[in-house]
């Protein structure tokens, strides 16, 4: 297959991908559901709700029970109701959802013998618990590092969409190289240099930089918008998440 062949493939792929896991279409199928595009959304998103909990709950055992707990009834129960007016933004009502749930069955839950409850999503717990202990969180709210580490899955995502469409073009080394100039600036003379590694052109560097980053925010606006009932919000969207990493 072809170079082109293979990108307008993936392309595709991802289309069908994205036109199925939008968070209008769990909203629009109302009391009927849309598990599936739910499920997929929650597999994305749910680090940043474990380290809310985390940051909540001091036992490590007893987050991952409430975590896992949490999503079993987001998807076997009819929540999308509750959230609102907010639950236009899927993390806005990922939290309101998570906050409700652990303000009514926390002592409950805690009460109960733990470890039996259905596990619907494939969450790596270990990963995320490692995660959690490269955190200064000691002076954060957990809505704080609720919505910082959204941010970071956000845009760890976006940059994994970019290296797989570089990768099906053969440019995985290129991109290898230009990655950290997508969402930083380069400081002088960084093009010379790459040029020399790279056996390239120093304009041909400045012209690749430039089409990863337009691509970039490209894929940002259509990852930002699955999670989004109205379009219009993106760019506000957009900009309540950078304010949030860069504080």
């Amino acid at each position: 297959m072809s170079v082109k062949r293979r990108q307008q493939s993936l392309q595709s792929s991802r289309s069908t991908e994205f036109d199925s896991t939008r968070w209008s279409v769990v909203l629009s199928a109302g009391q009927r559901g849309s598990p599936q595009a739910l499920a997929t959304l929650c597999e994305t998103y749910w680090y940043p709700l474990y380290a809310y909990v985390r940051r909540r709950v001091k036992r490590v055992q007893d987050a991952q029970d409430l975590t896992q707990e949490f999503f079993a009834r987001l998807l076997e129960k009819d929540l999308l109701q509750v959230a609102d007016p907010q639950r236009g933004r899927f993390r806005a009502f990922l939290l309101t959802s998570l906050k409700n749930f652990l303000a009514n069955e926390w002592d409950k839950l805690r009460a109960q013998k733990r470890g039996g409850g259905k596990n619907l999503l494939s969450l790596d717990f270990d990963s995320g618990e490692s995660r959690y202990g490269l955190e200064a969180v000691d002076n954060e709210t957990p809505e704080a590092i609720y919505d910082r580490q959204w941010a970071m899955v956000l845009l760890e995502l976006v940059l994994q969409r970019l290296r797989d469409e570089m990768t099906a073009e053969g440019k995985e080394k290129l991109f290898g190289s230009l990655q950290p100039y997508v969402t930083g600036k380069p400081k002088a003379g960084t093009y010379a240099e790459l040029a020399e590694q790279l056996q390239m052109a120093s304009g041909a560097i400045k012209v690749a930089v430039h089409r990863l980053r337009k691509r970039y925010r490209q894929i940002l606006k259509e990852e930002i918008s699955q999670t989004l009932e109205d379009p219009s919000d993106v760019d506000e969207e957009i900009q309540d998440l950078f304010a949030t990493v860069t504080r």
